[in-house]
């Protein structure tokens, strides 16, 4: 049993994708925080992908945009692809305004599309058929 995150940002495992998302209320102390924990979690778990889902983020500023970038580039180091799903429109909205391109950070429009993208496919159930196989 892992302990919970000191952020209270979980990151879960699916294989080798962690995933894991951003909240409003993340400040940039947690921010710092989540990003050692993230990398922490990348190299001890050997994950070759994270997808980041900022779906309920309403606002990103200049840090938590640089975090990004930093995470991004650090993940990369540790042989794992970052892809950040699910940004609104009004967030790239305000970033093209302010100029912040997020240099090297992979996007997805949500999080199905940025897994897909790791390469995590769900295997859809037949027609008729519930997704377990209840014959034994």
């Amino acid at each position: 049993m892992t302990s919970p995150p000191a952020t209270g940002v979980p990151i879960l495992r699916l294989g080798d994708v962690l995933v894991t998302g951003l909240l409003n209320e993340l400040d940039d102390e947690a921010a710092v925080l989540f990003t050692s924990e993230l990398t922490e979690r990348i190299a001890a778990e050997g994950a070759r992908g994270v997808l980041i889902d900022i779906s309920r983020l309403e606002i990103i500023d200049s840090f938590v945009a640089r975090m990004l970038m930093e995470l991004t580039t650090t993940a990369r180091l540790l042989g794992a692809r970052v892809i950040v799903a699910g940004m609104r429109p009004p967030v790239a909205i305000t970033l093209a305004e302010l100029g912040l391109q997020l240099t090297g950070v992979e996007t997805a429009l949500n999080a199905e599309q940025g897994m897909a993208a790791l390469g995590w496919h769900q295997s859809p159930a037949p027609p008729g058929e519930a997704r377990h196989d209840r014959r034994r």
